[in-house]
């Protein structure tokens, strides 16, 4: 079992879910989150309010931009279709596009019936 955790461009998110719905991988969790990696500005794509100390005006540039963080459990073998189909909807081939994290699951409970494992996703 694994986690899969991608940070996207939010006018991304809904295309996104939409897709992996579609997969039949309706559950994730998402959150909006602030951060950066490489990308030191937003280019045109994200139209939310953020709070003006976000701003360094003497760069031009922002500490901190708006992104969508998902995070969704798969089964080991579905891995690899789930990534694939994440970055063939947020690929832009600019800057910022998002990263996406594979991390290992040592074990899942389902909470209302105590199924564990894969069986409680």
């Amino acid at each position: 079992m694994k986690e899969i955790i991608v940070i996207i461009r939010p006018n991304k998110m809904k295309k996104t879910r939409d897709v992996l719905e579609a997969l039949g991988f309706p559950a994730m969790n998402a959150r909006r989150v602030l951060g950066r990696g490489n990308q030191r500005a937003i280019i045109g794509d994200v139209t939310l309010p953020f709070p003006p100390e976000g701003i360094e005006e003497a760069k031009g540039t922002m500490r901190y931009i708006p992104k969508r963080m998902i995070s969704i459990m798969v089964e080991d073998c579905d891995v690899q279709l789930v990534v694939e189909a994440i970055m063939k909807v947020n690929h832009t081939g600019n800057i910022g596009d998002g990263k996406i994290f594979v991390c290992p699951v040592d074990d899942a409970v389902r909470i209302r019936t105590g199924e564990k494992g894969d069986m409680a996703l």
